[in-house]
């Protein structure tokens, strides 16, 4: 049930929905012809209290109020501290304002408990009660009004700077929200959802708990819509325009928000199909899937309105996302003169989500600091077929990926850009995973003096907030900010897979990043639930100042064998020995294809990658190591083999001789005669010039592990 909690699935029946819709709509005209003003009270804690909030216009009651207009009377019944369970340490049967909410007699009530039920002295103890606790708390505000709409909200978050987050508040508080669900399926009250979106939002919670102004409206403004079904009328998610690519071969889904009530109609593929709108203004239509094709169009519709969508593909879409070296344009690379002439491939269709800012050593001004905070870190955008006008300010390596992969296949391929510039991995990782890991859930304290994170992103990311009024200013860097604004909102969009480029922002510390990246991995395939294919690219090489970069190599490789359906694209032969952008761009990006067109596209005879390790034995004062991939092993230079070193001992390594005999590396050296270990490409820049037939060449790899 926690996953289902996670995947905010708390929809009850269409029918039952219908009926709410029915129910308001007769209750409000009623009140209305009678001259009644409609009562609401918001029963809680601290949280509808206002704990915090120094202006009492600003509590989420008061802001109600006024969303709601005088048509309306909204009383607040918050009660700071107060636990929903009668044996809790101070139960809100037991307060005054319950007793003033039971006389108010309230047309629609508004439950927000469960906060305080965390606590060590009530959940551990009386957790059997809650459900008893919480239903007869429903029946009794029906008692007195046997009309009241009883709403019950999911808890808003607590967050991991609280003080007993990880000892116990952090289980305690999922498993009584997974309470709240079953309270509101055996009572058949609707479920409000104030969890969502304020959990995407730290920003304002500065103690963790409570909520400032800002996030009290947040409260008012899904209150507000579940009493009056107002949310703004049809509207299509963002990924949705004319020109787009829907994913060939698994189902077809649109989605997007509408009033409560309303059928969303969509004619597809000659086909029809309609679906309500739910209590939380949200709708979704499914079709079959379909093969490669098109072009395409779609007409959504309600009773006021229509929205027509022109020239979709069915093709192959792809996430490409990462730091800098993904965002990297087509017109920098080394091949710009010549790739941007030929782009005009108009079944690739590009995503290109661009910053509100990038992430340069500036500071940043206080609307663009507001807007991050928002999560408009990037800026609206559509689908556009490739040209050489929308091809120029792409990704480079994602226009030969796709180039490379629609060559081949000839599917329609759709590339959705998403990268951003010195990004460390964990902003890409959403929080509740996060939250959950017991060693990464240490990224969200003190982020500014924390060494989970590398110095220099809590530098940058200093320089770019230092504006900031807001104490708990958001910058793109932090953990999970970059799932919630540019990740969350796509998982619904079926995808044929992910390529990376990412990793020198966590360089600094391989062992972390070994617990990191496969947990990003498996961020993502939940958040998909599927087993989506992963291609990403090896750091390449550099001479300044980047010591650590044969190990992050390796430990890259080794990765890749731990990370089910993943492969590995290797640059090492392309660095710039004093630039962390290589501008040999389009190698990378073909060679990003060669993983995905052999394991995805199941083209075998595509060789996917130049040598990697395989194994290695020692015989006669030489080490002879084997690869996978490794038919026409030569140098690509026509010259000895280079980069070789082999040690008796762990760490102490010494050049070696290499040869190549066959499919197979012969290693020696005079200073080392019992050789146990060998490594190869092993520094930060690499001169390693082993290669098979296709000319790709051999990862960075060590013996020792």
């Amino acid at each position: 049930m926690i996953d289902t909690l996670k995947k905010h699935s708390f929809d009850i029946s269409n029918c039952h929905k219908m009926i709410i819709a029915i129910s308001i709509f007769l209750f409000l005209t009623f009140s209305s012809v009678f001259g009644q003003n409609i009562k609401v009270a918001c029963v809680g804690n601290s949280v509808t209290y206002g704990a915090g909030i120094e202006n009492p216009a600003e509590k989420y009651p008061a802001q109600l109020q006024m969303m709601l207009g005088e048509k309306y009377e909204v009383k607040n019944f918050g009660r700071s501290g107060a636990t929903l369970l009668k044996n809790g340490y101070r139960p809100y049967w037991n307060e005054p304002e319950f007793e003033e909410a039971l006389k108010f007699k309230a047309d629609i009530v508004i439950i927000h408990l469960g906060l305080n039920d965390t606590d060590p002295r009530a959940w551990p103890k009386y957790r059997d009660e809650f459900i008893r606790d919480y239903t007869n708390l429903i029946d009794t505000f029906k008692s007195v009004n046997p009309d009241a709409e009883v709403k019950i909200c999911r808890l808003t978050p607590i967050f991991s700077g609280h003080p007993r987050f990880t000892s116990s508040t952090r289980e305690w508080y999922w498993q009584v929200q997974e309470a709240i669900e079953v309270v509101a399926e055996i009572n058949e009250v609707e479920l409000l959802d104030l969890h969502t979106q304020l959990h995407r939002r730290p920003d304002l919670f500065p103690d963790n708990l409570h909520p400032t102004g800002d996030g009290a409206k947040i409260i008012a403004e899904t209150v507000f819509g579940a009493i009056t079904g107002n949310y703004g009328g049809l509207k299509l998610a963002p990924i949705f325009s004319n020109n787009m690519v829907l994913q060939r071969n698994q189902p077809i889904v649109f989605w997007g928000t509408d009033n409560t009530g309303e059928t969303v109609t969509i004619n597809f593929n000659n086909q029809e199909r309609s679906a309500l709108v739910n209590n939380a203004g949200e709708w979704e239509v499914e079709f079959p899937s379909m093969e490669a094709g098109g072009s395409y169009s779609a007409t959504i519709r309600n009773s006021e309105k229509e929205i027509e969508l022109k020239d979709i593909l069915i093709g192959d879409i792809w996430i490409c996302s990462g730091q800098s070296n993904m965002e990297f344009r087509l017109s920098q690379a080394a091949t710009a003169s010549d790739d941007i002439k030929q782009a005009n491939l108009p079944e690739i269709r590009l995503f290109n989500m661009q910053p509100v800012a990038y992430t340069n050593n500036e500071s940043w001004d206080l609307e663009t600091l507001d807007k991050i905070n928002r999560l408009e870190y990037f800026k609206q955008t559509e689908w556009k077929p490739t040209s050489p006008e929308t091809a120029k300010d792409f990704s480079a390596v994602a226009y030969h990926f796709g180039k490379t992969v629609y060559e081949v296949t000839g599917v329609p391929v759709g590339l959705i850009l998403n990268a951003v510039g010195g990004s460390p991995a964990e902003a890409w990782i959403d929080s509740y995973t996060l939250e959950f890991h017991p060693r990464l859930v240490g990224m969200f304290r003190d982020w500014k003096n924390n060494d989970f994170i590398n110095p220099w992103c809590r530098e940058r990311a200093g320089k770019n907030i230092e504006l900031a009024e807001n104490k708990s200013q958001r910058h793109p860097y932090h953990p999970s900010y970059l799932y919630e604004t540019g990740i969350q909102d796509l998982t619904k969009l079926n995808i044929a897979g992910v390529i990376w480029y990412q990793g020198e922002s966590n360089e600094q510390n391989v062992e972390l990043h070994e617990t990191i990246f496969p947990t990003l991995v498996e961020s993502w395939r939940n958040a998909w639930d599927a087993d989506l294919p992963l291609y990403y690219v090896q750091l390449s090489s550099m001479a300044v100042g980047r010591e650590t970069w044969g190990h992050f190599r390796d430990s890259q490789r080794r990765l890749m064998y731990e990370i089910p359906n993943s492969g590995m694209a290797v640059s090492s032969d392309l660095g710039d020995s004093t630039d962390v952008h290589p501008r040999e761009k389009k190698q990378v990006g073909e060679r990003l294809a060669r993983w995905a067109l052999n394991k995805t596209y199941g083209l075998s005879e595509i060789t996917p990658s130049g040598p990697l390790f395989h194994d290695c034995y020692f015989e006669g004062g030489a080490a002879w190591i084997s690869f996978e991939f490794a038919e026409g092993l030569k140098t690509s230079d026509g010259k000895p083999l280079k980069s070789f070193e082999v040690a008796e001992f762990p760490g102490l390594f010494f050049p070696a001789t290499a040869e190549i005999k066959g499919n197979v590396v012969k290693v020696t050296s005079d200073k080392v005669n019992t050789p146990r270990y060998v490594r190869y490409g092993w520094s930060s820049y690499s001169e390693g010039n082993l290669v098979n037939m296709e000319g790709l060449p051999a990862s960075t790899f060590t013996t020792e592990y």
